[in-house]
């Protein structure tokens, strides 16, 4: 399975594990993943620890989600980031936006 995602620390938490290449691809998948998240969570968290690629498409995808949960009082980090992912990150200055570690 390329994205799983899970509810941790009472709700309070959503969790979403992407791998392989976050492309055009996922865009339908990604977006399926965090609609109609509960009202209750308060930190989004995309885990990219199998993660081999990434690219404009899936910046898009990160903008779009955060916009969209944006009106509730939310965090968004991105966690476990390999070199080359992270990089595309700090080269779209991503750390403005999202907590990245």
């Amino acid at each position: 399975m390329s994205l799983v995602t899970e509810y941790a620390n009472d709700g309070k938490q959503f969790i979403i594990y992407i791998s392989g290449h976050f492309d055009f691809s996922r865009v339908q998948e990604f977006r399926n993943a965090y609609e109609g998240m509960a009202p209750s969570v308060r930190q989004v968290i995309i885990d990219f620890r199998a993660t081999d690629h990434i690219d404009s498409s899936g910046l898009g995808m990160l903008l779009n989600m955060r916009k969209s949960l944006m009106p509730e009082q939310r965090r968004f980090h991105l966690v476990n980031c390999r070199p080359n992912v992270r990089k595309v990150f700090d080269i779209s200055r991503f750390d403005k936006l999202f907590v990245i570690d």
